[in-house]
């Protein structure tokens, strides 16, 4: 997986001085947004920070999923769905033709955190404690809300059928991912996570949903 590949993708955008069409396409949605988000108190400036920290977490978000599935000794089993993810970002499916620069990077995001967060949720399920203590749940649903819908449905379709495909259930009752319930160290798996403190503080530091 190239980390480098997908932080000189975001550095590329920047420099291309696609900030001012983001903000107009924000601008646009603000006055729309979802009765249950409550938006930044300074407006557009919060809200395109939310969405610049959103995309910039991508690199070190699939930077520490690698990290902690290669300590947790699952890194055979994760380490093909989050290149998926990386690949989403790199290459990914067909956009709107009016996205480019940054926003385009926000759609791309958008699948790769989704992905994560998917991967995170069956763990959670069959193991008991998530993977990788990090919920970007909150953040996932404002920028769905945000693309809007049926686009933002549609990239949610592309992350299920990639996580169906490399990750299906059979693979949780396998003998491979038992033993590694067995000789599971939550404590270790957080001090692990706990090296990465950067993405736990940007994430929905603006945008709040309400009565949260």
């Amino acid at each position: 997986m190239n980390i480098t590949a997908l932080r000189d993708t975001v550095q590329r955008a920047h420099q291309q001085d696609q900030q001012q069409l983001l903000r107009q396409w924000l601008a646009e949605r603000l006055p729309s947004l979802h009765s249950s988000i409550v938006p930044p108190s300074d407006g557009v400036d919060g809200l395109l920070h939310f969405v610049e920290a959103y995309i910039q977490e991508v690199p070190d978000v699939l930077e520490a999923a690698q990290s902690v599935a290669r300590q947790a000794n699952l890194e055979t089993l994760l380490l093909p769905v989050l290149r998926v993810a990386a690949d989403f970002f790199l290459q990914p499916p067909e956009l709107p033709a009016e996205h480019q620069g940054l926003l385009a990077l926000l759609d791309e995001a958008y699948l790769a955190h989704r992905l994560v967060e998917e991967i995170n949720d069956r763990y959670a399920n069959h193991g008991g404690t998530p993977l990788i203590p990090l919920d970007t749940t909150r953040a996932n649903l404002i920028v769905h809300h945000l693309l809007g819908e049926p686009f933002a449905n549609q990239l949610d379709s592309a992350v299920e059928e990639a996580v169906t495909g490399l990750l299906p259930a059979s693979l949780f009752a396998s003998e491979e991912f038992q033993q590694h319930l067995n000789q599971l160290d939550a404590s270790q798996r957080q001090q692990l996570w706990d090296q990465w403190p950067c993405l736990s503080s940007r994430l929905g530091m603006d945008i709040r949903l309400a009565g949260g």
